[in-house]
């Protein structure tokens, strides 16, 4: 058994407008809108879900997207065209890189990499890209949460692929986590498979329980080996 990876879930001030400006970046479309949450369609299975939340983004995410570009040209238009919807420029501390480093219209940082064969079949979000301090045990981890292999691996960096939508990669960084993350992953069983049994599985390979006023849902929330929280949906 294993869950797969199912969304992106996105904390927004205004889950309307932020769905609106990323289905319009990502030319994909919204598949579902309600007072709880909005749902933009990314490629391979995967949506970004926004919902509304009031807490303020005080640092930088620790899970960003890095979006897929066909040519320098094609890297190029990405750029404007989320300048054009309200995105800004960024400064990380990159420099001399070809990537460029953007916000989104709630700071939400992403970067419009430049053409890279590896992500040629992704659609639009070419990975979603998480910090971590370690990118092995991580990679392990989320290998056995999402059945994705492993096909990069070093102290720096490490990659899961999909054979069609976002990589799921990690990321070291010195940075610790200091607050709940405002993006986080949701995987689920499939149709036929036991939500409980999957918690268990994945509890037994180092998650936590974790309580962040949820109160009784359908989905489990868990925190991976490093403390970032995911949830457990129910199969589908």
């Amino acid at each position: 058994m294993a869950t797969r990876l199912n969304d992106v879930v996105v904390d927004a001030a205004d889950p309307a407008a932020l769905g609106r400006f990323w289905s319009a970046l990502l030319g994909t479309p919204i598949t579902g809108e309600s007072a709880e949450e909005v749902d933009v369609a990314v490629a391979g299975g995967v949506e970004l879900v926004f919902v509304p939340v009031t807490d303020p983004k005080t640092t930088k995410n620790r899970l960003h997207l890095d979006l897929a570009s066909t040519s320098l040209d094609d890297q190029g238009a990405i750029v404007d065209r989320a300048v054009s919807l309200g995105a800004r420029p960024v400064d990380l501390g990159q420099r001399g890189v070809p990537w460029v480093v953007l916000s989104d219209i709630e700071g939400n940082e992403f970067c419009v990499l430049e053409p890279r064969p590896e992500y040629s079949a992704t659609g639009p979000v070419a990975a979603i890209v998480v910090d971590v301090a370690d990118t092995g045990a991580q990679a392990d981890f989320w290998s056995a949460a999402t059945g994705l292999p492993i096909v990069n691996r070093t102290a720096e960096f490490a990659s899961l692929r999909q054979e069609s939508g976002p990589w799921l990669e990690f990321l070291h960084s010195d940075d610790r986590k200091r607050v709940k993350n405002r993006l986080h992953l949701d995987v689920a069983p499939g149709p036929h498979d036991d939500q409980a049994a999957e918690v268990a599985r994945l509890l037994a390979l180092g998650a936590k329980p974790v309580d962040i006023g949820q109160g009784e849902q359908t989905w489990v929330v868990l925190a991976d080996p490093e403390g970032q929280e995911f949830c457990v949906l129910s199969p589908r």
